[in-house]
């Protein structure tokens, strides 16, 4: 095995988390890491000082490319898009830092940023590069990724989850959400559903979801109220979150995730499209 290839599988997960939080789709990140790769093997070793870094930079174009391909396709999507989801290793959810960036409604978050925003935001505040490192990335000067980190920051904290969540508190609300759905419990439902609720389901067109979202306890309540009588609820962790995997007649159906502000939860994601379900039959391993 070469050098070149030697390293690039080293730090092949790495990659692979950095190309998947700046696109949300692990097939587009593993298009990205073909490209990164292809290119890779085309460098001459000998004139790259700092080869993580500069599979890092390849990597973050090939992906900056793709999104703003990604962008105008999405346009097109039928209903509500939401990040394909990843079963995860147990020592995923254990960095808290990684599992929060990966989160279903970090991701979400991160869609209502500027490519190169949401590029500077991931390089600087999931992975700790430098500026001059995210400049060479980005083609930008370091000035102005200062710039772009400071605005795409704010932009985030005005919108992402309230405080990090302890892994034990989403999965005591994920166990008391599971317990009120099987059981056919309004009331206990209600409790720990936020007035403003939002249920997102992502069908892509293919499967039956809600083509806009469904806001409200109440409202969301009701829709819930349906899947117990049909369904087998599983927890599972995904994206490195607790999260419940739905199988109807033993075939996956449904991969919900939560999220909660104030012990309360104030957004569910349905993923219900087959094609976004492909990666739930195996671990995947992310890393920073």
């Amino acid at each position: 095995m070469g050098s070149a290839t030697e390293t690039f599988i080293a730090h092949r997960n790495l990659l692979f988390t950095v190309a998947y939080e700046m696109l949300g789709s692990a097939a587009d990140a593993e298009d990205v890491l073909q490209e990164a790769w292809l290119r890779w093997v085309g460098v001459d070793l000998d004139t790259v000082r700092d080869q993580r870094a500069y599979l890092v930079r390849i990597t973050t174009r090939q992906a900056l490319s793709r999104l703003r391909t990604l962008a105008r396709r999405r346009e097109s999507y039928v209903g509500p898009w939401l990040p394909e989801p990843l079963l995860t290793a147990p020592d995923v959810a254990e960095d808290v830092e990684l599992a929060d960036s990966v989160s279903m409604a970090m991701l979400l978050v991160l869609e209502t940023l500027a490519p190169t925003e949401r590029a500077v935001f991931v390089l600087r505040e999931v992975f700790d590069l430098e500026y001059d490192e995210i400049a060479e990335a980005v083609d930008k000067s370091p000035a102005a990724v200062r710039q772009i980190a400071h605005r795409a920051r704010a932009h985030v904290a005005a919108r992402r989850p309230r405080g990090g969540i302890p892994a034990s508190e989403t999965r005591r609300a994920l166990e008391a959400f599971q317990r009120a759905i099987e059981t056919g419990d309004l009331q206990n439902l209600l409790g720990i559903l936020a007035p403003d609720v939002a249920l997102l389901g992502d069908g892509g067109g293919v499967v039956k979801a809600a083509l806009t979202p469904v806001v409200g306890a109440e409202q969301v309540a009701h829709v819930l109220g349906r899947i117990a009588a049909a369904a087998s609820l599983q927890p599972a962790s995904v994206n490195g979150c607790p999260t419940l995997v739905i199988r109807l007649d033993g075939e996956l159906d449904t991969v919900m995730a939560l999220r909660i502000d104030d012990g309360l939860i104030t957004g569910l994601y349905a993923v219900r499209n087959p094609e976004k379900l492909s990666r739930m039959d195996r671990e995947t391993a992310l890393r920073r």
